[in-house]
């Protein structure tokens, strides 16, 4: 074992620090820059790290899990380094994808907090053999696979103070089981939405006793991945004029505020478009705001996510045409003769990115495209195959919605100059 005191230079990507040690650059988590650490080493291996002078204006962590919980990488650090970061991770990826850094100021949308959270349970074999395995319920280690019990996390919004209880109850009364679950939770306008994963079918005797538990949790929904045990009210959430009842476990933005700040930027860059495509739309984040001054096509391949969209559209008030198209648009993306029916797109796909589908858009004539993305390097990707496709890239707007971790949305509005736009034709209704 060796020990070297090394200087953090900077922040990575994930929110560690980064610095020069013998073996090369270090990644040392929860350390940040201006921070002297002693970081020991077995035959080159990162076995520990220990801060021995912090930087002058480090913060005092507000979690107690802090450097055990692997959720939140940066709550020492003080704000205005902390939005810079944030910043320049987009701007940082707009660079090397040879991208003029037009990252507008952050966007603080975290709000009162997340409204939805993952709570990971395993049982854990206890030293008298005589005892039964405790249950955890939490998050994960940093970098690792172990499970952290936790009371309570600082990031959640109120909405979900009884969640992390619920999660606990539910896990213990499937102990039996002796699977690993993942109790995904959901703070909805009428209540909490619980859906289970990891437990492959139930036997009956487990449907009965989830369902006199949700009762006496008061839960809105509960859900075995997807399937749904019971349901006491619909879970409702608000999306512009729309009220909207999700599937069990279907994807949201992580904060109602963060939900909010990308959809006024989406808004005002669509502008006066009287058509608009919304690909990778989910429940319809975009397309039920979009929807109040456009007619939207609406793209995606999850059916029960479309359904749901459908219903909430037609229920609400003064909303204009929306129709969806069930579609896998990484196997088949929207193609420049069906583009030609939209004055403006709107994409937000899954980290991975939308390569097939910006190539479509790169060869169009489409207005205005916008970009939703969480991941700045594929969104950088995509971004640099609609600028090589003629468009200009107006502007990003960087938005934080995971206070203290590395996540960071952004929303990038590209105009096609007038003179290249082409004559559209009308293949959707």
């Amino acid at each position: 074992m060796s020990v070297e005191h090394l200087e953090i230079l900077r922040l990575g990507q994930r929110g560690e620090g980064v610095a020069e040690a013998s073996v090369g650059t270090v990644y040392l988590p929860f350390t940040l820059p201006g921070d002297v650490v002693a970081a020991q080493f077995d035959n080159g291996t990162l076995q520990g790290v220990d801060v021995v002078v912090p930087r002058a204006d480090r913060l005092a962590p507000v979690c107690p899990y802090f450097g055990t919980c692997g959720g939140c990488a940066v709550q020492a650090l003080p704000a205005e380094p902390y939005r810079a970061w944030k910043q320049d991770l987009v701007a940082d990826a707009l660079r090397k994808a040879g991208l003029p850094a037009v990252a507008t100021p952050l966007v603080e949308a975290h709000g009162a907090g997340r409204r939805r959270a993952t709570f990971h349970s395993r049982l854990q074999p206890t030293p008298n053999v005589l005892r039964a395995p405790a249950v955890k319920t939490g998050f994960m280690r940093a970098r690792s696979h172990d499970l952290i019990d936790i009371a309570a996390c600082p990031v959640l919004a109120p909405e979900l103070d009884g969640a992390l209880p619920a999660a606990r109850r539910i896990a213990e009364a499937l102990q039996n089981v002796g699977k690993p679950l993942d109790i995904v939770v959901t703070a909805t306008d009428t209540g909490l939405d619980v859906d289970l994963r990891g437990l492959g079918p139930l036997q009956d005797s487990d449907r009965r006793r989830l369902a006199l538990m949700a009762a006496e949790l008061d839960l809105a929904r509960l859900s075995n991945h997807g399937d749904v045990v019971l349901e006491r009210r619909s879970p409702s959430l608000r999306i512009g004029v729309a009220s909207l009842v999700p599937p069990p476990g279907a994807f949201l933005q992580a904060a109602a505020r963060g939900e909010a700040a990308l959809g006024d930027v989406v808004m005002a860059a669509v502008g006066g478009a009287r058509k608009v495509a919304d690909l990778f739309c989910g429940v319809g984040t975009f397309a039920l705001r979009l929807a109040t001054v456009a007619s939207v096509v609406a793209v995606d391949l999850e059916g029960p996510g479309l359904a749901a969209l459908s219903r909430a559209a037609r229920l609400a008030p003064g909303l204009k045409a929306v129709s969806t198209e069930a579609r896998d648009l990484f196997r088949r993306p929207l193609h420049v003769d069906e583009l030609a029916a939209f004055e403006a797109v709107v994409f937000d796909p899954p980290r991975a990115g939308a390569l097939a589908q910006a190539e479509a858009l790169a060869a169009s004539a489409v207005p205005v495209v916008v970009a939703v993305s969480c991941n700045p390097v594929t969104f950088a990707r995509d971004a640099a195959v609609l600028v090589g496709g003629g468009y200009s890239l107006e502007r990003v707007v960087p938005v934080d919605q995971f206070l203290f971790a590395s996540h960071v949305e952004m929303v990038g509005v590209f105009r096609r100059p007038k003179a290249t736009t082409r004559p559209k034709r009308r293949l959707f209704g």
